[in-house]
């Protein structure tokens, strides 16, 4: 996934392709200005951005929205919205298109799109609070990448301590993962709507962390689609397909007493009422 990641942001700076004007949403002063969270955040970005060649910053610069319409759905549709760069407002990437684009890359596109919804979502923080939450594209990706590299080519030439470069990436972006999932709950709030996440899902063993991470992407397409004030194509990947996708916010036990929820296929289905599956 680090090399998949590392070469899909290359291949963008080699196209050579000059993408609309690109955007300062906010300038960058009065640092610390929101707290300690603020200026750490702003801090570490800022640094790692800096580790970067200016020709990969070019590529993936955050920029104005370049149209305010949806693409249907449709492979052509998932090529073109899968390369654009971080945008302002953000870019609504529904569920589809997340996962029709990751899985042929063996979620090398995924980091690419973990890289561009937290660089808009820094950005955005930026505009309307003036002050950040969490660590921009840069300071989200690289260290995770950075540390899995480096703790891979220790335990390669078996320097001491290797695996706790590994560790430490691991850890550091699960807990951007969770911080996300925070932010997209807040943003549904602000809206007036229920946080539709469970944050610390996360932490639980498959399925649930990647059930509540695809809500994410379903959540915070729907966020971006209305601050642009546009409609999301239907998405059966997310509604018809696998209904706990878009569905309103559910419990552990909700989900497993409700097959209507689960499947396609179990949509019929009448809900369990074991008494163990009841919320207290």
């Amino acid at each position: 996934m680090v090399l998949a990641a590392a070469l899909a942001v290359a291949a963008l700076a080699a196209s050579g392709v000059r993408p609309p004007t690109i955007v300062q949403v906010v300038p960058m002063s009065q640092p610390g200005a929101g707290g300690v969270v603020d200026r750490f955040c702003r801090s570490t970005n800022a640094l790692c951005k800096q580790s970067v060649s200016p020709r990969v910053r070019n590529a993936v610069e955050l920029r104005a929205a370049e149209s305010l319409n949806m693409p249907k759905i449709g492979p052509f549709a998932l090529v073109r919205t899968a390369v654009r760069r971080p945008e302002s407002p953000g870019v609504p990437r529904p569920v589809w298109l997340v996962v029709g684009a990751s899985v042929p890359t063996l979620l090398g596109w995924y980091a690419y799109y973990k890289f561009a919804v937290e660089e808009e979502l820094f950005w955005d923080e930026l505009r309307t609070r003036g002050r950040v939450s969490g660590c921009g594209g840069y300071g989200t990706l690289l260290p995770f990448v950075y540390a899995v590299l480096l703790g891979g080519l220790g335990e390669f030439v078996h320097a001491p301590n290797a695996d706790r470069l590994i560790e430490f990436g691991t850890v550091w972006i699960l807990l951007s993962q969770i911080n996300l999932y925070r932010r997209v709950n807040e943003l549904a709030v602000e809206r007036g709507d229920e946080a539709p996440l469970h944050e610390w899902w996360a932490l639980l063993p498959p399925p649930l962390d990647v059930i509540v991470g695809l809500r994410q992407v379903h959540f915070l397409a729907e966020h971006w689609a209305a601050v642009r004030g546009v409609d999301l194509p239907a998405d059966p990947f997310a509604t018809r397909w696998f209904p706990f996708i878009s569905a309103p916010r559910f419990t552990v036990k909700e989900l497993a007493r409700t097959p209507s929820l689960w499947f396609w296929f179990t949509a019929d289905m009448a809900d369990f009422e074991l008494p163990l599956l009841q919320d207290d």
